[in-house]
């Protein structure tokens, strides 16, 4: 046996009582050592725990992959590659950016904040997260960032129409 520690418990009267009844004095220690020993043969180590954390996070990636490549095949997407952009909403603020996307084909972050009446940082991270959503599920970005001028606009956020249903 290795070093031994000293550990106090507090138990409920009854489970007490209990213990009293069906174990002798002397075997007290060493039945809630085996009881704690047993107890920890059926608690996953954490080990095990990162372990299949690490797989389900390799499977999904790979799940990814693949919807990527269904996606690419058009087999996964509506209407021949048209998707509803709104399916990657989280809420109210996100239907209301993707509206003004949709109508006006493509707007600067200052735009869509002055519209949700927002800060710009608050609208530029729901932008990228519609953006890594849609491009994670579908293969293609049903928003893009584009920083060049494009309809008289630079640094704007566009609407893929290619991809979007109408």
């Amino acid at each position: 046996m290795s070093e031994v520690k000293i550990v106090t418990v507090k138990l409920p009267e009854e489970v007490f009582q209990e213990m009293a009844l069906r174990i002798p004095e002397g075997d007290r220690s060493s039945f809630i050592r085996e009881a704690i020993s047993e107890k920890l043969q059926k608690t996953p180590k954490p080990d095990k725990l990162l372990a299949l954390e690490e797989r389900i996070g390799k499977i999904e990636q790979e799940f990814a992959q693949i919807r990527k490549y269904l996606a690419d095949l058009e087999l996964l997407t509506y209407q021949h590659g048209r998707i509803n952009p709104h399916s990657f909403c989280i809420d109210d603020m996100d239907h209301k950016l993707l509206e003004y996307l949709m109508h006006y084909k493509g707007a600067t972050t200052p735009e869509l904040a002055d519209y949700l009446k927002t800060n710009r940082w608050l609208v530029l991270n729901r932008l990228r997260k519609i953006q890594k959503t849609s491009k994670k599920q579908c293969g293609k970005a049903v928003i893009d960032y584009y920083g060049g001028e494009k309809s008289g606009k630079k640094k704007a956020w566009w609407i893929n129409e290619e991809l979007i249903l109408e």
